[in-house]
């Protein structure tokens, strides 16, 4: 799994665009880029960006909008880039959850440095909200949450960022049943009918994990409700044989 941090550059000032994605492709991050609101919103929930820089003022919606919309579902850090300088927006703003504010101009240094703590803070938020140690292990699998990492017999399965969600997710709720709507919320967030995006995912990682994916030992269906990890691989093994489908 590619480990440098997605950022989605949501800036419809072509130039302005193109610089911040230079500087920061420059120092190892990965980068997405839109110039509209809509598409930032989608952009976020079928790719869940590690943090967001977002202009207010978009061709299509206001960006204190794409906001609110985000904030609805998603925690992901939101670092609002605007020429907007009143203090009222800029309280606005981060009163709706943003987690800081650059007025143009700026500086590269001062840019990335709000990125970083940006990110710091929402890794923070992330650790405390996963299982109590750094790792968990099923079998040949583990999951070091600390190391953003998933092995399976001591090699490194490369996931995409989804992907590694699902499975954080799953571990989190070890030996319980997570329906698909709930997947479907806490992945994508409410804009469902994502059933089959899930569904492709789920036989993705599957296919990465499993030496069998008909016959999972990971993570099981429960026919129409939803999945489940489970705590023991043998004893689930052994009860599952012949179980398939989604």
């Amino acid at each position: 799994m590619n480990k440098n941090p997605l950022v989605l550059i949501v800036e419809d000032e072509e130039a302005i665009c193109s610089f911040i994605s230079a500087v920061l492709v420059s120092n190892d991050f990965n980068v997405m880029k839109t110039a509209k609101g809509k598409d930032a919103i989608s952009l976020t929930a079928s790719h869940s960006p590690d943090l967001i820089l977002l202009d207010l003022g978009l061709p299509d919606m206001d960006g204190i909008e794409v906001l609110k919309t985000i904030r609805q579902w998603s925690a992901i850090p939101v670092v609002v880039v605007s020429a907007r300088g009143y203090e009222r927006e800029k309280v606005e703003a981060l009163d709706l959850g943003a987690d800081d504010y650059i007025t143009k101009p700026f500086g590269t240094s001062e840019m990335l440095a709000r990125i970083r703590t940006a990110l710091r803070h929402s890794q923070k938020a992330m650790n405390d909200n996963q299982p109590d140690s750094e790792k968990i292990s099923v079998g040949d699998l583990e999951i070091n949450y600390e190391k953003r990492l998933v092995l399976l017999a001591g090699e490194e399965v490369h996931l995409t960022p989804i992907e590694y969600k699902i499975m954080v997710l799953l571990s989190k709720y070890i030996g319980k049943v997570l329906t698909y709507d709930f997947i479907i919320k806490e992945v994508w967030g409410p804009y469902a009918n994502e059933i089959q995006a899930l569904r492709v995912n789920m036989a993705n990682i599957r296919r990465k994990l499993e030496v069998n994916p008909a016959e999972p030992r990971y993570i099981v269906t429960e026919v129409s409700v939803g999945y489940r990890m489970v705590e023991e691989v043998d004893k689930f093994h052994q009860h599952t044989v012949g179980k398939k489908g989604y």
